[in-house]
């Protein structure tokens, strides 16, 4: 936030040194520099009637209607200073200088508001991202412009004066200056008007132009960085064991670390990491942007058709980003959520979206996680009630048995060690285990611990 303040105070303070520039008076410099902080005032008071607070948003906002409120000024102070050059009195001049130029003003004031207008009802992220700022560049633009046509004019009429025939240095300097500019464009405008038909073509080359390089340049919401770091999450069967889980990332980072941009890799697997048992997560450290000659995008390309070889298991990279827009862990840049109230029709529909999405050749990964062995359990609350269990026992129960609960972690030196609670090996795939009796030798639930690096 302070950065940002720190910005809009100095687009101030270059804004009036460069009005002062080429205005070269310090009473019609003054009069503007009046004008911006009233403005941005404005565009407060509207935020405070709005129930908005101060953001970055709304800086940067503010910052860039700086250039539009100083334009609607000068235009009119320079309209003004031209009839007390034609010898009206200050008074007649404003008037004048001010009627006259006052329906241009209020045009380009509305133009340039209309051009925020698609932002205010653009929907979306994007949408939500940038209502705020249009709506303070908006505020700013239509306060600017009532400020310019009544303060500027009194303003013009009080301190306005044009100055002596004698000036300095720097005003003669810079005159010398202005005046070659304004030669080089009536040069170069008369090149225009004798060539006009050249000049038409010319702006139609450059309209097709603007179409092509629209269609040809990658869009996006945000571009994709190259921080040196590439993030991946493996994923295997959705009934895989935490033994064949470590084996599969373990057989994935020798084929990572062959790759000559690869500086380092790391690993975690299981639901320590803050995902499902069936899944890991890998984080890629590339070397230094002068010692290879690759992306990160290019080496997430060079390394997918090499993991692919990998049988058993999927690693999905993407490079990291500073910015990301989601509320939980992606397996690729984008995601795709489908909702429907009806659990079998969803499922359906997701695996006919997600067939189609595989044909498009744009897209390298996909997937969906939607096979899961499932069993339904019914309980009996009246007979459980009996024996004073609980619902929320008979859920602990089997979650102990067949969820493969994280209950503790040891760490040692150079690891550490998930203790997992789980049942015995010949009942982990057998539906059938929960009918099974107590009395039996090995009874299912009879859960047992494994301690996992």
């Amino acid at each position: 936030m302070r950065d940002v303040e720190l910005t809009l105070l100095l687009t101030i303070t270059l804004v009036v040194l460069v009005v002062f520039l080429f205005l070269r008076h310090v009473r019609a410099t003054l009069i503007p520099s009046v004008t911006v902080p009233l403005a941005l005032l404005g565009a407060f008071a509207w935020m405070y009637l709005m129930g908005y607070s101060l953001d970055n948003l709304w800086l940067m906002g503010l910052t860039i209607a700086i250039g539009f409120v100083v334009d609607d000024a000068i235009v009119v102070i320079e309209n003004i200073y031209r009839h007390l050059e034609k010898g009206a009195s200050p008074m007649k001049a404003a008037l004048n200088g001010s009627s006259e130029i006052g329906f241009t003003v209020v045009s380009i004031s509305v133009s340039l508001a209309a051009v925020f207008i698609p932002l205010l009802l653009m929907g979306g992220i994007v949408g939500r991202l940038f209502r705020d700022f249009s709506v303070t560049v908006t505020a700013a633009i239509l306060v600017s412009m009532v400020v310019c046509l009544t303060l500027t004019p009194m303003l013009s009429s009080h301190f306005l004066r044009t100055e002596s025939a004698q000036h300095g240095v720097f005003y003669e300097r810079s005159d010398r200056a202005f005046e070659a500019l304004v030669d080089a464009y009536r040069r170069a405008l008369n090149v225009v008007l004798r060539h006009q038909f050249m000049t038409l073509l010319a702006f139609l080359a450059t309209l097709a132009l603007t179409v092509l390089l629209f269609v040809l340049i990658p869009k996006g919401f945000l571009p994709t960085q190259d921080t040196g770091l590439i993030t991946g999450l493996s994923e295997a069967a959705q009934n895989v064991s935490p033994d064949k889980m470590r084996s599969l990332d373990l057989e994935l980072t020798p084929v990572i670390e062959r790759d000559p941009d690869v500086a380092t890799v790391g690993s975690v697997f299981g639901s320590s990491s803050g995902n499902t048992s069936n899944t890991g997560r890998f984080f890629i450290g590339l070397k230094p942007h002068d010692q290879r000659n690759a992306s990160a995008l290019q080496i997430v390309n060079r390394l997918r058709p090499q993991l692919a070889k990998v049988e058993g298991v999927v690693l999905y990279l993407q490079p990291a980003q500073d910015i990301t827009v989601g509320g939980r862990i992606a397996r690729g840049l984008y995601q795709d959520t489908l909702k429907d109230a009806n659990t079998d029709e969803l499922n359906i529909w997701a695996e006919r979206l997600l067939g189609k999405l595989r044909t498009l050749p744009e897209l390298a990964d996909s997937d969906q996680q939607s096979n899961a062995p499932q069993i339904m359990v019914t309980i009996n609350r009246e007979a459980a009630a009996r024996f004073g269990i609980q619902p929320e026992l008979v859920n602990s129960a089997l979650n102990d048995a067949f969820g493969q609960r994280q209950v503790a972690q040891y760490y040692t030196q150079v690891n550490s060690y998930s203790v997992i609670l789980e049942v015995l090996q010949e009942f982990r795939r057998d539906h059938k285990a929960v009918e099974k009796p107590s009395t039996s030798k090995h009874h299912p639930l009879d859960s047992r611990c494994s301690c996992l690096p």
